[in-house]
């Protein structure tokens, strides 16, 4: 199986960027200092109008944790349902309890909703309690792919978590690393994991000096994702 670079974007200019660079395909969200928030419709359409990769839509309503609401549940459903409705081809979620559990019901909701688009559940994969048995539910539940750092702060210091998760999916579900994934270590991740797909943001900040603390314009660097797809084919 080819090995498949995933690029997360947070916006249209910089999916357009990724795209150009080779990306195989790109999570396009909004946020960034937020870890990633659903983006706008507009954007979402731009982006598949200019783009001829799979984009994958983050849903996403708000920072902090993901214990949600039933309100906020109910708008990442009409979210779900709109993304669908612009063509991406796929959605991102993650959700659990407040005890940091999988709750099957809504996660088999969720998606059900978004078939037949693919799911990949984000790194909310991270903080839960027992993973061995979170992958086990996911599987269970029809999402396609866990994006996942193995429980560390990178996905080179989760690397052993990230090796039994793909040897336990043994094909049954996507394990794709991320976090701190770069041209110096992604070759080892791969090696060591077995693992197939890679996430990485191949970031460069872009903010100019008068937008004083209104935020950070993050752009993705084109030679970053050259050298990463050049070491995903060695």
């Amino acid at each position: 199986m080819n090995n498949r670079l995933e690029i997360a974007v947070f916006s249209a200019e910089a999916a357009l960027l990724a795209y150009k660079a080779g990306a195989d395909r790109l999570e396009l969200c909004s946020g960034y200092g937020d870890g990633g928030l659903t983006p706008s419709f507009a954007t979402i359409q731009l982006v598949k109008q200019k783009v001829k990769c799979p984009v994958f839509v983050m849903v996403r309503p708000r920072g902090g944790d993901f214990h949600y609401s039933p309100m906020e549940i109910e708008i990442m459903k009409q979210d779900i349902a709109q993304c669908k409705l612009l063509g991406v081809d796929g959605i991102v979620f993650g959700m659990l309890d407040k005890n940091g559990q999988l709750d099957a019901s809504d996660l088999k909701e969720l998606v059900a909703l978004a078939a037949p688009l693919p799911v990949t559940f984000h790194r909310a994969f991270d903080l839960c309690h027992d993973p061995l048995e979170a992958l086990e539910i996911l599987i269970d539940c029809g999402v396609k792919r866990i994006l996942t750092s193995g429980q560390k702060s990178s996905a080179l210091q989760g690397v052993d978590l990230l090796t039994a998760l793909n040897k336990k999916a043994n094909g049954r579900i996507t394990i794709m690393p991320g976090a701190g994934i770069n041209a110096e270590n992604i070759s080892a991740i791969k090696s060591k994991t077995a693992c197939t797909e890679f996430h990485a943001s191949a970031k460069r900040i872009s903010t100019s000096t008068d937008a004083f603390d209104f935020g950070e314009n993050v752009l993705p660097h084109p030679e970053f994702i050259a050298e990463l797809k050049k070491k995903l084919s060695l």
